[in-house]
């Protein structure tokens, strides 16, 4: 068969229903590279985009499970302002969705309800908050380019940038990487966009743009805090990471994120840390995971922490600093 005819013919008692549920509901769906979009705003939003922490994550979906089964019910604790559902080329979606809520109420009563409730027999969804990524990465910039024009001409193409920062990049001799920060998801997914399709050069070199991920970030900011000071030990220099200011007591930080993830339906977060460098003025380097059974991935980077002690082996030391990444990741900290 050709695609089109055999794409069609993919679950196509579903979408029958669905275009039907669409017409008399007067629902208007579009769909955009891989996700299909209701709202955003909905018909009748006056204002502002609701605020950060209003949208969740909806994972483990049947795939041939649409919106006249999903807006329908995630529409019942509360008003939605967007529903994005991922779609594969078939016309099938791809396992998650996205439900942005009018308030933050909407968000935790959909977690409430409906993390682990079962859409059809057998078939358990998964519902959490959604960390909504706004930070981009930018590799590849010339040497010579400025934080200053780097952020005209981000502004003059793209909407809602907050903020540029230039670091070396990791991967390429003699460029620079930028970290972009927008105000909201979409403003951020839409500069990505942009960006991608206008294959921009800046200080003639082509540039790669992509999601800023948590081990690249962890990465800049460890890279920014290493030692510029120096410590001299038998006779060498030798660089030590800065103090890090002091933070909270540990059990507080520990169980301040249990209780998070419990609140939320998420399950008890599980942590992995493994010492991978030592420094003979007491700091160790950990690489650190923490797994959250509701989340549709870990959260993994490393971490610099000083020893406290000849007995103190830093793993809960190490475990805090990621828990406190994570909890600010979730909008918590």
């Amino acid at each position: 068969l050709p695609p089109q005819t055999w794409t069609d013919q993919v679950n196509q008692a579903n979408k029958v229903a669905l275009l039907t549920w669409a017409k008399e509901a007067g629902i208007s769906l579009v769909q955009i590279n891989g996700q299909r979009r209701y709202g955003g705003p909905p018909p009748g939003w006056a204002g502002e985009p609701p605020p950060a922490g209003t949208e969740v994550y909806i994972g483990k979906l049947p795939q041939d499970l649409y919106e006249n089964t999903l807006i329908p019910l995630f529409q019942s604790v509360g008003k939605l302002y967007e529903f994005r559902l991922m779609m594969t080329f078939s016309g099938l979606n791809r396992g998650f969705a996205y439900a942005k809520y009018s308030s933050q109420d909407g968000a935790r009563a959909a977690i409430a309800r409906f993390n682990h409730f079962q859409v059809r027999k057998g078939c358990a969804i998964v519902v959490a908050k959604s960390t909504e990524k706004c930070e981009l990465s930018m590799d590849g910039l010339g040497p010579s380019v400025s934080r200053r024009h780097l952020e005209a001409v981000l502004r003059r193409v793209t909407e809602g940038l907050l903020r540029v920062s230039l670091h070396a990049s990791p991967v390429q001799k003699r460029a620079q990487l930028a970290v972009l920060r927008y105000g909201s998801h979409r403003a951020a997914a839409m500069a990505k966009k942009t960006l991608l399709e206008g294959n921009m050069r800046l200080g003639g070199a082509e540039m790669s743009v992509d999601w800023l991920n948590y081990d690249l970030k962890q990465k800049l900011q460890l890279h920014a805090e290493k030692p510029s000071s120096r410590k001299v030990q038998g006779g060498k220099c030798q660089g030590v990471p800065k103090p890090a200011p002091p933070s909270p007591v540990p059990r507080n930080v520990l169980d301040r994120l249990t209780a998070l993830c419990r609140r939320q339906c998420l399950g008890t977060p599980l942590f992995i840390t493994k010492c991978v460098q030592a420094t003979a003025s007491g700091w160790l380097r950990f690489w650190c995971q923490v797994v959250i059974p509701g989340c549709p991935q870990p959260f993994s980077g490393f971490t610099w922490v000083q020893q406290d002690g000849p007995s103190r082996s830093g793993h809960e030391a190490a475990k805090v600093m990621v828990a406190l990444e994570v909890l600010r990741m979730l909008g918590e900290s």
